[in-house]
Order: C-alpha cells, then sequence, then structure tokens
C-alpha cells in the first residue's frame, strides 16, 4: 500500500476573479465581493481523474491518503468514489483555517513515511510545505491558487492526477522543482517582487509537471513591445465601438503606454475608442461591460516558459466571461525572444468544456512583431 499525505489550501484562489490578486490577508475582503471557494472543484477533477486512471491502467497498489479533518482534505476524500483508496485524518486544523495547519499536517506526514505529499493550493501551499518537508518527502501540487510559478505543479488538476499515477506505478523519476512566491501586498500594489526560497523534490514529467516561470529579455525587446502595440492601437481606430479588454504584463501593458493611458500592470484594464473607461477590473465588473457592448476582444500575453494564457494571474478572465468574448476574440501578443521560450499555450480555466474548445482549435494566432502572426501550438 502507498501511504501519500493529502493536504488542501480551502482558501487558495478565492481572491482571483474579484480582482484581489490573491487571497493572503484578503479573506474577509474577498468574500465581501462575492468570492466563492475554488480549491474543492479543483480537487474533484483530481480526485475523478485519478480513480479513471488506476481504473483503466489496473494500478493495483491501494493508496492510504493522511490528511486534514474537514475543508482542508477530509470533506473531499470522503466524497470519492475511488475503491482503491483509503484515508486517516492525522490533523483537525483551527477554525478559520491557517498555514500553520498545514505546517503541522506535514510534520505528521513526516513522522508517518509518506512517500509524496499531494497538494492543492498556489506558491504560498508550496513555500509552507517546503519549509516543513525540505527535500525529504516529493510534492505534487493541484493548482488553484492565483499565481504559480513553482515548478512543482501539474498543468491541471487532471494532469497532477496522470503524474500521481505515474508515480503509484513507479514510472517517474524524481526531479528538483524551484520554490518560488510572489510578495502579494506589493502585487495588489503593481510591483513585481518574486522570490526563490529553496528547490522541492516532486515527480518528474515533462508533459504534465509546469515549469518555474521565466523572465525573457533581449535586446531591443521593449522596440518589439512598441511594434506589437502600435499594430493593436491600429485595430483600436479601426473599430472605434468595440471594447479592448487589455490583460496583464509588460507586454500588454506596451500597449496602454502607446494610448498614453494610466494601466494596472497585473491587472485587467477596459479600453474603448483609445480611451480608459475601467482599470484594474474584476470578473463583476467585466461581466457589467460585456452587458453594455456587443463588440469585444481580449489582448493578452502567455507567461514565459510556462505558456499559460489563462489560469494564472489573470482569474479575472472567468470562464463566463471568456465565453462571452469568444476565443475567436482573443488576440494573443508575445515578442519573439519570449515565444521562443514558450513552446506552447496553455489553459488552464477551471471549465472542462472551455479548456477543451481552446484545444479543438489546437492552434491559436500570436502577434510577435507589427501585423506579423506566426500559429502556435496549444497543449494540454
Amino acid at each position: 500500500m502507498a501511504v501519500f499525505g493529502f493536504v488542501v489550501n480551502p482558501i487558495a484562489g478565492m481572491g482571483g476573479r474579484v480582482g484581489l490578486k490573491g487571497t493572503d490577508g484578503v479573506l474577509d475582503e474577498a468574500i465581501e465581493l462575492g468570492a466563492e471557494p475554488v480549491a474543492p472543484h479543483r480537487v474533484h477533477l483530481f480526485l475523478e481523474k485519478l480513480g479513471l486512471l488506476i481504473e483503466s491502467r489496473r494500478i493495483g497498489e491501494r493508496i492510504e491518503w493522511l490528511t486534514c479533518a474537514g475543508i482542508m482534505g477530509e470533506d473531499d476524500l470522503d466524497t470519492s468514489e475511488i475503491d482503491s483508496m483509503t484515508y486517516e485524518v492525522v490533523h483537525t486544523p483551527a477554525e478559520p483555517t491557517a498555514a500553520e495547519d498545514t505546517k503541522k499536517a506535514c510534520k505528521k506526514f513526516l513522522e508517518k513515511g509518506v512517500t509524496l505529499i499531494v497538494f492543492c493550493g498556489g506558491d504560498g501551499t508550496a513555500r509552507d510545505i517546503w519549509q516543513t518537508v525540505g527535500e525529504n518527502i516529493p510534492i505534487i501540487g493541484i493548482p488553484s491558487g492565483v499565481k504559480m510559478h513553482s515548478g512543482v505543479f501539474g498543468m491541471n488538476p487532471e494532469a497532477t492526477a496522470e503524474i500521481v499515477a505515474a508515480f503509484l506505478s513507479g514510472e517517474l523519476d524524481i526531479a528538483e522543482g524551484e520554490i518560488l512566491d510572489l510578495d502579494e501586498e506589493k502585487y495588489r500594489e503593481g510591483e513585481w517582487h518574486i522570490r526563490l526560497f529553496g528547490t522541492a523534490r516532486t515527480p518528474y514529467e515533462p508533459t504534465y509537471v509546469q515549469v518555474s516561470k521565466v523572465q525573457v529579455e533581449a535586446v531591443g525587446e521593449d522596440a518589439i513591445k512598441e511594434e506589437i502595440a502600435e499594430s493593436i492601437v491600429e485595430d483600436m481606430e479601426d473599430d472605434p465601438d468595440t471594447l479592448f479588454i487589455l490583460g496583464s504584463g509588460s507586454t500588454v501593458g506596451a500597449v496602454s503606454k502607446e494610448l498614453g493611458i494610466e494601466f494596472s500592470l497585473l491587472g485587467v484594464d477596459a479600453v474603448v475608442n483609445k480611451k480608459l473607461v475601467a482599470k484594474d477590473v474584476n470578473e463583476s465588473k467585466l461581466l457589467e461591460l460585456l452587458n453594455e457592448r456587443k463588440k469585444v476582444k481580449l489582448v493578452i500575453s502567455p507567461i514565459g516558459a510556462q505558456g499559460f494564457i489563462l489560469g494564472r494571474g489573470n482569474l479575472q478572465l472567468s470562464p463566463e466571461v471568456i465565453k462571452r468574448i469568444g476565443i475567436d476574440n482573443i488576440t494573443i501578443i508575445s515578442p519573439p525572444a519570449k515565444l521562443a521560450q514558450t513552446p506552447l499555450l496553455r489553459v488552464d480555466t477551471g471549465d472542462r468544456e472551455l479548456d477543451e474548445m481552446f484545444h479543438e482549435k489546437q492552434y491559436l494566432r500570436v502577434v510577435f512583431r507589427y501585423k506579423t502572426m506566426k500559429l502556435v501550438k496549444i497543449g494540454k
């Protein structure tokens, strides 16, 4: 029998759709804005896929999960229908739950000799676990946070299930994954302050494990971003009645600079007829704007190396928002240097049907110079 640790951060990702760019220290504000738990759905997708893989691959080894009581693991495992799985509660968290509960649970995992820790959360959860277990136990994450730059997450919940199933079958090597975390307080103020804390051990499968975020800069990068921005601004001039939703990051930020408008580097802004109509909007505001406008375009840029265009750092662009916009109305922009390090585009919207709509397209166009595009494959 395989003995694995399992811990869920129940508030991970709740600040995303309401535009808070994280949940650390602002949970009450997120709830007031209408935020709802994200983690249970992500865990459900993971367990559902894992059950199918165990059955289809006829994996004979049983799993005993060591977990936390209630919403930090027990509730999710209790509803699972995987016959070859049992669980034991080794820690009862406080109310409300806190990072210290994750650490206490991981100390129990160490004492009981688990061979793998599966967690659901974001970079902060990964850091809490790493600070407790170091490199003693491999860890793998079900992505559920607003920001996930560390190299210890599956591409999505189903990919994490693939990794766990392969680990259970003894098919995977263990590699080092970087533990990175972003200062959320500075992030909300528009500052990008990311820190490398160390390396953890993680089951490695390049198809399913996301790499750490890479910041790519090359000679002439600013000039190329200006070229791309000029191309987008000309599109705005051709469609003065169209609502342009501008995603986060410095590449899309170049569009706002070209327009000469105030913008939120790490948020989502809205522009009509080259004028800012809403800054740093959340999901609710986006839906309101979409009700007012029939024509809309979304401009976004992939995360370097990871390739994510949706589902990492821009959860305001929820499945409902994306469906209302339409995949064909999405413009992806990226300078050549970043694109060279980003062989695949990826989506992890949390909506299986929507993700499949992207995958069915197989390729998306990316503007990488002035009026110049290339087709880039969509990865799973």
